[in-house]
């Protein structure tokens, strides 16, 4: 039943100490202290403190921020807790999930990371429909417009011409020339080309 602290700074031009000092005041049995960016996944310290961790012990943080990157990974962690029967507190938030008021909070930022969730996919539902209407579809925009490849297969109909050139002067790799080439064969521009026997060297499939 102890309380154990996670204190964490984003850069090494600060310092943990605050954090630390409230940390204390609440009696932390043990305190993990770590240093990472927002940016960075990979967070030993919180690791270990959670791997620590028994069934009936707290997690405490200075602030909300300080556990997790988002609110969803937040409500991640605090569920996780929650099936170990581990509690999770912040101090300045004031959040306590072994306390009624506490879980109530942790339910209505559930509520809230759905809420937000959905807005991100009725914005996305959105961006493409608006794009259909536009004549465009979802995804990357080929590499290849159509002029390109009426061009390609023009220069490919020459046999002093390889694969390479005629990528190197359309601006894309090889590879991405390959990815258009099967369907220029069977072009009528193109079959003696792509039946010769240069075809397998200049443009293997």
């Amino acid at each position: 039943m102890a309380l154990i602290g996670y204190a964490r700074v984003s850069t090494r031009d600060h310092t943990v100490a605050a954090q630390l000092d409230e940390l204390q005041k609440v009696e932390c049995a043990r305190i993990f202290e770590e240093t990472a960016s927002e940016a960075n996944r990979d967070r030993p310290q919180l690791a270990a403190a959670l791997d620590y961790m028994r069934e009936g012990d707290t997690l405490v943080v200075w602030k909300l921020d300080r556990l997790a990157r988002s609110l969803k990974q937040l409500i991640e962690t605090v569920e996780a807790l929650e099936d170990r029967g581990i509690g999770f507190r912040s101090l300045t938030e004031a959040i306590d999930t072994t306390k009624a008021g506490g879980g109530l909070v942790v339910q209505i930022f559930g509520a809230l990371a759905e809420f937000e969730r959905g807005v991100i996919r009725e914005r996305t539902r959105a961006g493409l429909n608006a794009a259909r209407s536009r004549g465009r579809k979802g995804g990357r925009p080929p590499k290849l417009k159509a002029s390109d490849l009426e061009a390609a297969k023009a220069l490919l109909a020459d046999r002093e011409i390889n694969v390479e050139d005629v990528a190197r002067r359309l601006g894309v790799s090889p590879a991405t020339l390959y990815r258009y080439i099967p369907a220029a064969r069977s072009s009528v521009g193109l079959v003696g080309w792509a039946g010769s026997e240069k075809t397998s060297e200049r443009a293997p499939t």
